[in-house]
C-alpha cells in the first residue's frame, strides 16, 4: 500500500526577501515541498536580482551555464557562458515556468524583521511603513549587492562623470572620451574589453594584479542545441560532466599541491601567449599563489591591453581631483569619465536589514566578532529565519547549485514547522562546530586563499567568512546529512528560550 503524505497540521505564511536567483529558488522549493503561502519582497522594479543591477558592457556569467542555472528545469542555452540579457531572461521564465508573479511585491524593500517571543512569529517591516506578520522569513540578498564605493580624498570634487559598474550610466556616452577604469577583477575584465573600441583612450587601474585564465565562450552550435533539447539526460550528462571538473579544479586551493602548480602555470601560459608588451606582462602576473583571490576567467582582456589606445596603470589610486585621478607615484591624469570597477561589500552580510530574533537580539550584535551560520543558513537565536547565500557558502563552482541546497534546508524545517513544532531553531553547539569545521578545511584544503594578498573574503578580525572550502559536492552532503541535527525543533508548549550566545 503506497505512504500517504502527512497532511500539514497549519498553515505557514512565509516571507522571502530577494528575487534574484536565491528567492526564486526558495519560492519553488517552498512550493515543491511543503504547502506554506509566501510572499516575495524585492526592491527592484523586476526580478534577476544581480543580473537586474548589473547591466555594464560585456557583462555574462564566468560559469558555464549548464551549470549555472536551477537542476529541476532543462532550458535551451544559447551559448556556453550565458551573457545578463539572457540570464535575465531565464530568471523571468522561471518565474512565469513556476507561477511566482503573483507572489512578487516588486518596488518593497524590506527594512526590519523582528521576532515576537510570545506569537512567535516575525513582523515584516518594508520601507514605505508596511507592516506585515509571517512565521517565517527567508532571507535571499545576495552577497554582492552593496557596491564599495572608495574613499578617495577629492573625489566628490571631480567634474567628470562618475558611476560604479553595478550602476552602470547608460546615459553617459563614451565615444571618443578619456576614460579610466578602476579595478581589474572579474567585473573589469569584462568592462574594459566591453567599451575599449568605443572610448578614444582608456586608462586600466590595478591595484595588485590577478591569475586570469580564459573563458572559452562561444555560441552552442544548431546541432548542440537540438541534443541538449532532445537527446534525454544529454544537458545532465553535461552538467555533471561541469561539476565533476569542478572537484578537481578545486584542488587547486591547497597551495602545495599538483593542481596549484598547473593552474599557476596555465595562467602563465596564457599571459606570455596573449600580453604583447613585456612590461604589462610583468605587471599582470602575480606573486602569490593562484586562488589567494578569486580566480578571473575571461577571454578579451589581455588582448583589450594590447590596442595602442589602452594603458595598464600598475598602481592604485591616492586621490581625485577635479580633472582626473593620482596614483600612488604622486602621477596626475586626466580623465573624462570614471568607472569605479571596486566590487561590493560581501563580508557586510544583511548590511541593509535589521533582524532582531529571541530577546530583540539584532543579528549584527551576535555576528559582532563573525559572522557565522550552521550550513551557512540559520544562525542560533533567530527562529524561523533563514539566510540564502549566508557566511562561507560563495564557490563550489555554480552559486546557484549552492542556493538551491539552502532553499532546500530551509523548505525542509518550514515544513517541520507544518506539521506542529512550534518553531525551529539552530543548536548553538552545532553552529560553533560547522564554523571551526569550516575554518579547519580552509587550513588544510583552500589554504592558497589564506597567502596574504587582497581578497574580499575576510572580516576584519581576520576570518575567511564568505568562501565554502570545497566543490559543490561537498555541499550538497552536508546539508542533506546535517541539516536535520542541527536545526532543531522546539514544541509549540514549550517556552521561548533566553537568548542564545555563540
Amino acid at each position: 500500500m503506497p505512504l500517504r503524505r502527512r497532511v500539514p497540521r497549519r498553515t505557514i505564511r512565509v516571507a522571502i526577501i530577494g528575487a534574484g536567483f536565491g528567492g526564486i529558488a526558495a519560492a519553488i522549493k517552498l512550493r515543491q515541498r511543503t504547502s506554506a503561502t509566501f510572499t516575495i519582497f524585492e526592491q527592484s522594479p523586476d526580478v534577476g536580482g544581480t543580473w537586474y543591477d548589473n547591466r555594464y558592457p560585456g557583462c555574462e556569467v564566468d560559469i558555464p551555464s549548464h551549470a549555472y542555472s536551477f537542476s529541476f528545469l532543462k532550458y535551451d542555452w544559447p551559448r556556453t557562458h550565458a551573457r545578463q540579457p539572457e540570464l535575465l531572461r531565464y530568471a523571468r521564465e522561471v518565474v512565469d515556468a513556476f507561477g511566482l508573479r503573483r507572489h512578487l511585491r516588486l518596488n518593497t524593500a524590506v527594512t526590519d524583521v523582528t521576532w515576537d517571543d510570545e506569537q512567535r512569529h516575525y513582523t515584516v517591516r518594508t520601507a514605505d511603513g508596511d507592516v506585515d506578520t509571517f512565521d517565517a522569513v527567508i532571507s535571499a540578498l545576495g552577497l554582492l549587492s552593496v557596491p564599495n564605493y572608495p574613499d578617495w580624498p577629492g573625489l566628490d570634487d571631480f567634474r567628470g562623470e562618475r558611476f560604479h559598474t553595478s550602476r552602470w550610466r547608460h546615459d553617459v556616452d563614451l565615444e571618443g572620451k578619456r576614460v579610466a577604469v578602476v579595478g581589474t577583477g572579474s567585473t573589469a575584465a569584462q568592462v574594459v574589453p566591453g567599451i575599449a573600441d568605443a572610448v578614444g583612450s582608456l586608462l586600466v587601474f590595478q591595484r595588485e594584479p590577478g591569475w586570469i585564465e580564459p573563458k572559452r565562450e562561444r555560441e552552442f552550435t544548431p546541432r548542440e542545441r537540438w541534443v541538449y533539447r532532445h537527446v534525454p539526460g544529454a544537458q545532465w550528462l553535461h552538467r555533471g560532466y561541469l561539476f565533476y571538473g569542478s572537484i578537481t579544479r578545486f584542488k587547486g586551493y591547497d597551495a602545495s599541491s599538483a593542481m596549484q602548480r598547473s593552474m599557476r602555470q596555465r595562467c602563465l601560459d596564457y599571459i606570455r601567449t596573449t600580453v604583447q608588451d613585456p612590461a604589462t606582462r610583468d605587471a599582470v602576473t602575480p606573486d602569490y599563489p593562484w586562488g589567494c583571490k578569486r580566480p578571473v576567467v575571461a577571454s578579451t582582456f589581455y588582448e583589450a591591453l594590447n590596442l595602442p589606445h589602452v594603458e595598464l596603470v600598475p598602481h592604485p589610486v591616492t586621490s581625485v581631483t577635479d580633472k582626473g585621478l593620482v596614483d600612488a607615484r604622486g602621477v596626475h591624469h586626466d580623465v573624462d569619465v570614471l568607472i569605479m570597477s571596486t566590487g561590493f561589500q560581501p563580508t557586510r552580510f544583511l548590511a541593509n536589514l535589521q533582524v532582531r530574533g529571541i530577546g530583540r537580539r539584532s543579528i549584527h550584535d551576535a555576528w559582532a566578532e563573525r559572522a557565522s551560520a550552521f550550513l551557512g543558513v540559520t544562525v542560533a537565536g533567530f527562529p524561523n529565519f533563514f539566510i540564502l547565500y549566508g557566511p562561507n557558502t560563495n564557490g563550489g563552482f555554480s552559486i546557484i547549485a549552492q542556493l538551491e541546497r539552502q532553499a532546500e534546508v530551509a523548505a525542509q524545517a518550514i515544513r517541520r514547522l507544518e506539521m506542529g513544532a512550534g518553531h525551529v531553531d539552530t543548536d548553538p553547539q552545532a553552529q560553533r562546530r560547522w564554523v571551526a569545521w569550516i575554518d579547519d578545511q580552509i587550513a588544510r584544503k583552500a589554504n592558497a586563499m589564506e597567502a596574504g594578498c587582497r581578497n574580499y573574503y575576510h572580516a576584519p578580525g581576520g576570518a575567511n567568512i564568505t568562501q565554502w572550502p570545497g566543490a559543490h559536492l561537498k555541499y550538497l552532503v552536508a546539508t542533506r546529512l546535517l541539516s536535520r541535527f542541527g536545526i532543531r525543533a522546539v514544541p509549540a508548549a514549550r517556552s521561548t528560550p533566553d537568548p542564545v550566545q555563540v
